[in-house]
């Protein structure tokens, strides 16, 4: 009994109306951080929900208003739900991006990402092949939607296929996949180490096209450490500004290699031999940008959203009908007290309203 009445006066202090609001502010000052000083973003956005989410459970124990009034329970039910979801989901969560080569697999590697603590990491289980793309374009280069390719092996080792976009994604081992505005050209090469060692293929990603149009060129480091200077060489059009047209692979595919002061122009199936090995360029083929996405709570999310805002209107529905309109229009001016503690309007709006 003692431990009970010194518990109650805590949890209503948790639960109070003004910790609420400091705890509010907190939240405020923690977006602010978290904007300017990205490493502090999820203590900056966590503690403040934690703390909130406290105050939100403390008020349900302690207030007894709540427990007579099942919508009202309801509703509160769901903001802490919500709140406790948006914790687990920013300790969760992953975004990432990063490219890949047509008639390539997705390795699980990714150029940057953002990641919560608690993240599970099952990239690795993800795997699948980029098989090209399409692309219309309106005059103006305006970009329509993107219809990409990709196959892939599901648990039973059967061989998928789908076609995905900007909104549409892929939805593997949890993660949601979906292509990216960056797109463009990708020599392909393969790399025979002068030592006897196995052969080694990769590609090298030119600028994004047609964006970068004018600036097809990028530096590459061979499997010995030595970089080079890959261009597409060519002058063709190949996406008309004036012109409705379609992204396309260029007629002519020859590149430019350039090692140290040597230069080379390389059509397909050509070989350079180099101090490290022999390079073969295999020819051009594209690569597609992605952006991968994992956050488990979402539906639940959604579901809680709707649960709260169904049920705070299933409890205004019910105060709004305990008022009776007679009470309004009949007697003269005074508050009329009612079973669940609303009062009737003041007596110039009750006759605006009865007339």
């Amino acid at each position: 009994m003692q431990q009970s009445a010194l518990i109650r006066p805590l949890l209503e202090h948790v639960g109070s109306l003004r910790l609420t609001l400091a705890w509010l502010l907190l939240l405020g000052l923690g977006v602010v951080v978290g904007y300017v000083h990205e490493p502090s973003r999820l203590a900056a956005l966590g503690i403040p929900f934690v703390l909130l989410a406290l105050g939100l459970g403390a008020a349900l124990a302690v207030n007894p208003r709540f427990r007579r009034q099942l919508p009202l329970l309801v509703f509160h039910l769901a903001l802490l739900a919500l709140l406790v979801l948006a914790v687990i989901g920013r300790l969760t969560t992953l975004q990432g991006r990063f490219e890949l080569t047509e008639g390539f697999r997705f390795d699980g590697v990714l150029l940057d990402h953002e990641a919560g603590p608690l993240h599970r990491w099952r990239l690795q289980d993800a795997a699948f092949e980029q098989h090209g793309f399409r692309i219309d374009y309106a005059p103006g280069l305006k970009r329509g939607p993107t219809r990409n390719t990709v196959q892939w092996h599901d648990i039973d080792g059967q061989l998928q296929r789908a076609v995905i976009g900007d909104h549409q994604p892929l939805v593997l081992s949890g993660y949601r996949f979906y292509t990216s505005p960056n797109k463009g050209f990708a020599p392909v090469f393969t790399w025979w180490p002068a030592d006897g060692q196995a052969p080694v293929h990769g590609a090298v990603h030119l600028p994004s096209f047609p964006a970068q149009a004018l600036r097809q060129a990028r530096e590459w480091t061979l499997p010995d450490g030595v970089p080079v200077w890959v261009m597409l060489a060519t002058e063709e059009t190949v996406i008309d500004p004036e012109r409705h047209g379609e992204f396309r692979m260029p007629r002519q595919q020859q590149v430019v290699v350039r090692s140290g002061e040597l230069r080379h122009e390389m059509q397909p199936g050509e070989h350079l031999t180099l101090a490290g090995g022999v390079l073969r360029y295999d020819g051009l083929r594209t690569w597609m940008g992605y952006r991968v996405y994992a956050d488990w709570t979402l539906p639940w999310l959604l579901a809680a959203s709707l649960l709260a805002a169904l049920a705070l209107g299933l409890h205004y529905a019910q105060r709004f009908r305990a008022v009776s309109w007679e009470s309004r229009c009949a007697g003269p001016a005074r508050d009329v007290p009612h079973a669940n503690g609303i009062r009737a309007a003041a007596a110039d709006l009750r006759g605006t309203q009865c007339r």
